[in-house]
C-alpha cells in the first residue's frame, strides 16, 4: 500500500507523510493517492509537500456561530443554519459558511463535500485538507455516500413514493434556473411522502448531484418546495430561505472506511409551517385548533 511504501522504502516519518497527505503530495503516477491504495509494479509514488496560500478572511464581518455535530482531524460535519451561503468568492464577501469557519481558523482552507444552496439548511462534510475532500468526493456520486433531505411542499406528489427521473439542464437565457428537459443531464431523485395536507412533508434522496436538483424535480412533479423564489413563490413566513433541509448523511470515513451516519431534525421554523397549516386544515371542518 502507498503509506507502507512511503513509511518504509522511502523513510517518510508519520509526521512527514501525514503532512504531505494533508496538502494533497500523495501522488501515484502524477495523481492523487489515497494512503490505503495498492501500488503495482512499475508504478511511480511521489511526496510532495508544498506550502497552500490560503485567501485572507474577510474581516469586515464579524463570524457568526458554526454548529459543528463532529469533527476530527480529517473532516469535519456541520449543520447549516439558513439563509447562509457556503462558500465566499468575489460576488459573496460577506457573511458565509466559510468565512465563519475560517474566522476560527485563520489559515485554513475550506473545502466543502457537498454543497448546500444559501435558503437550503442541515448537515454538510466539510473536509481538513485536500486529501479527505477528495477521498469523499469520490464516493458522493455513489451509493457509499448517502444524501437525504427534508421538503415541505406544496401539495404533495400523488403517489407515496417513487422515483423521479428526469433530466436537468439550465434553462433558456438564465444564468441560475435550471429545468427539466431533453439534453439535460442524468438526474434522479427518490422520494416518500411523510405527511400529506396543503402543505407536505416530503423525504428525498440523492442519487446524482445536479443543481437544484431537489427544487427542480418538485417543482417539476407539480409541488414545488415551499418559499422557493426561483422554482415557486417566496414568502414572508420562510425570510431569505426556503423549507429545505439536509436532513441525514452517511458515508465512508476517508482514512479508516468506518461507516459514519449523522442526522439533523427538521428546523422550528420549518416544523411551525406543517403545524400551522394542519390548524388550519382543522379550523376549515369546524374542528378545534387546540
Amino acid at each position: 500500500m502507498v503509506k507502507q511504501i512511503a513509511r518504509g522504502a522511502m523513510g517518510a516519518s508519520h509526521r512527514l507523510f501525514s503532512q504531505v497527505k494533508f496538502a494533497g503530495g500523495v501522488l501515484l503516477d502524477g495523481e492523487r493517492a489515497l494512503a490505503n491504495a495498492r501500488v503495482r509494479a512499475g508504478q511511480v509514488l511521489e511526496l510532495r509537500l508544498a506550502e497552500e496560500a490560503a485567501p485572507e478572511a474577510d474581516a469586515t464581518h464579524p463570524a457568526g456561530a458554526v454548529n459543528i455535530v463532529y469533527e476530527d482531524e480529517d473532516l469535519f460535519v456541520v449543520d447549516k443554519c439558513a439563509p447562509l451561503p457556503c462558500q465566499s468568492s468575489a460576488r459573496q464577501t460577506g457573511d458565509t459558511l466559510e468565512a465563519r469557519m475560517r474566522a476560527q481558523m485563520p489559515g485554513w482552507t475550506f473545502r466543502p463535500v457537498n454543497r448546500l444552496d444559501k435558503g437550503t439548511s442541515g448537515l454538510m462534510v466539510v473536509a481538513r485538507h485536500a486529501h479527505a475532500q477528495d477521498a469523499l468526493q469520490r464516493d458522493l456520486h455513489t451509493d457509499d455516500f448517502v444524501r437525504e433531505y427534508l421538503a415541505v411542499v406544496e401539495g404533495a406528489p400523488q403517489a407515496e413514493e417513487g422515483w423521479i427521473d428526469a433530466p436537468i439542464r439550465k434553462a433558456a437565457g438564465a444564468t441560475i434556473r435550471r429545468e427539466v428537459g431533453e439534453g439535460g443531464q442524468k438526474a434522479r431523485t427518490h422520494f416518500c411522502v411523510e405527511k400529506r395536507g396543503a402543505l407536505s412533508l416530503v423525504r428525498l434522496r440523492l442519487l446524482t448531484g445536479r443543481t437544484h436538483q431537489i427544487r427542480v424535480h418538485m417543482a417539476y412533479m407539480g409541488c414545488p418546495v415551499f418559499g422557493d423564489f426561483l422554482y415557486g413563490a417566496e414568502s414572508p413566513r420562510l425570510p431569505g430561505r426556503f423549507a429545505l433541509h439536509s436532513a441525514y448523511i452517511a458515508f465512508r470515513h476517508p482514512e479508516s472506511g468506518e461507516r459514519m451516519a449523522f442526522a439533523s431534525p427538521l428546523p422550528e421554523e420549518l416544523a411551525r409551517l406543517l403545524i400551522e397549516d394542519a390548524a388550519l386544515e382543522r379550523a376549515a371542518r369546524g374542528e378545534d385548533v387546540f
